[in-house]
């Protein structure tokens, strides 16, 4: 069926509608004007610096030789070697079974995306575990950032190898038939994942071959100059210590970097930074090291420590939507600034740039427009009863079952698009919706748009609507209005 459908694609898809998506655009969720936007704030990891992939290597690495030699784990994990593609961002790990698995915007566990150890887990035993559902009660995912008692939300981009740590583990055991207790297995995995940053290990790796671990320097200085010589204000908060922070930056933005800045924060302790406003801020002087006096202002080319919130927002009176803050953590960055607080949030989200590559090949766009025009065709055949449409009907489910695989293995064969699962968002999409106004690949996303560009959002029909705009064909075409003056950047 397939084959005799894809010579009427054309005529459904609008030739080359889907080849003027890229993750260049910007995607908004919510209507920002930036010309209402004096003040553009920015986390440091994963937001002005993006790392190569040859860090996660590092940090499983890492942290499976500590698994080993400080909590005493079996020798035969080192024989487990990273898995790049393995796991995504946004998976939840049920703690006390030892299950990693993607879970809707409804609390439904995704079939075919629960993994015990390396193996994927019949939907069967799946639906047996929890009591013949595939919903995970909110109770066990309640936790604001993601840290329910049970169930846990892996939301940093640094998590990745600490989850393909955590499949290696359990298959290990599993695959060896030792009895272990998945609990003390968890927490022994993020520990030895705390460890690779508590002792530095990470610091140092980047430190030593910068060139190596950031990519795409040139275009954050792009930004920062073309910001700052369009009148605005900027300030960084990070977790990240001063040196670290100030090697990278010089490495990208060079010697004079801090002049970019009118506030620099480090070692802010997100998100209680956010939350909390009980530690003040301390200065650094110029070694790095601790000032006792009381900080009653926040100056430009000083370099300030811990602080809170509610003293930044005192100090400098920057207040609502013409704050604008970049954080790649939907949670530990952005929820807060955006429910509390009123701040403009920009989530960055790099596996844009893969995940639209996707989007845009025709293998996509047949398989995904096939697949919607078969649940149509579905909708209207179950309400016959006789045996021969019955028959149809089972070998189109078939099929919409072969097809919906068929997509998910375009962008990840274990869980599929970050973005999506069968039929619904995802919760990490649910939590991008509600947290950013804006989303992009990175920062240099920013070149492409005037500063006094206004992000409109799509109107995208609720299910009781038509879908009567022309806009909604390809969400994210002809958005990306480039400009000359930065092509060269690109």
């Amino acid at each position: 069926v397939i084959a005799v459908f894809s010579h009427l694609l054309p005529d459904l898809i609008p030739p080359g509608t889907c080849n003027l998506l890229n993750s260049s655009t910007i995607f908004a969720n919510n209507e920002v004007n930036l010309a209402e936007v004096d003040i553009y704030g920015f986390d440091y990891d994963y937001t002005l610096a993006l790392y190569s992939n040859a860090l996660d290597t590092m940090i499983y690495n890492t942290a499976r030789d500590f698994l080993i030699e400080h909590f005493k784990y079996p020798e035969g994990i080192r024989k487990y070697d990273y898995i790049p593609n393995f796991a995504a961002r946004g998976l939840h790990y049920d703690i006390q079974k030892g299950l990693l698995m993607k879970i809707d915007a409804f609390h439904y566990i995704q079939s075919g995306t629960v993994y015990r150890g390396l193996s994927p887990m019949p939907d069967e035993e799946v639906l047996q575990l929890y009591g013949g559902t595939y919903h995970i009660p909110l109770q066990q995912d309640s936790g604001f950032y993601g840290k329910g008692p049970k169930v846990k939300q892996f939301m940093d981009i640094f998590s990745i190898p600490e989850m393909t740590l955590l499949a290696v583990a359990n298959d290990f055991f599993i695959t060896n038939d030792i009895p272990y207790d998945p609990v003390h297995l968890f927490r022994d995995v993020s520990e030895a994942i705390g460890m690779v940053h508590l002792k530095g290990y990470m610091y140092k790796w980047v430190m030593e071959d910068l060139d190596k671990f950031i990519l795409r320097g040139e275009e954050t200085h792009a930004v920062l100059h073309r910001l700052v010589n369009n009148g605005k204000k900027l300030f960084l908060i990070t977790n990240s210590p001063f040196s670290f922070v100030d090697k990278g930056m010089m490495h990208m933005v060079g010697k004079n970097w801090r002049d970019f800045f009118d506030v620099v924060i480090v070692q802010a302790d997100k998100p209680h930074f956010f939350t909390d406003c009980i530690k003040p801020f301390r200065r650094l002087d110029g070694n790095g090291d601790l000032r006792w006096e009381k900080i009653n202002s926040l100056d430009k080319g000083q370099i300030y420590k811990q602080g809170n919130l509610f003293d930044f927002l005192r100090l400098t009176g920057w207040r609502g939507s013409k704050v604008l803050y970049f954080g790649d953590h939907l949670y530990s960055d952005l929820a807060d600034l955006m429910l509390r607080h009123g701040w403009r949030t920009a989530a960055i989200v790099p596996e844009l740039e893969q995940e639209t590559k996707v989007v845009c090949t025709d293998r996509y766009a047949l398989n995904l427009t096939w697949l919607q025009a078969l649940t149509g065709l579905m909708e209207r055949m179950q309400t016959h009863r006789d045996p021969e449409s019955k028959q149809v009907f089972r070998e189109w489910q078939n099929e919409r079952e072969e097809l919906r695989a068929m997509i998910k293995n375009l962008f990840n064969p274990h869980f599929g698009s970050i973005f999506r699962t069968r039929h619904n968002p995802t919760y990490f999409s649910r939590h991008l919706c509600r947290f950013s106004d804006i989303y992009m690949t990175s920062l240099s996303c920013l070149l492409n748009y005037d500063l006094s560009y206004t992000f409109y959002p799509r109107r995208t029909p609720l299910q009781h609507e038509a879908p009567l705009w022309m806009d909604q064909l390809c969400t994210g075409c002809m958005k990306t209005p480039y400009l000359e003056e930065m092509s060269h950047i690109r």
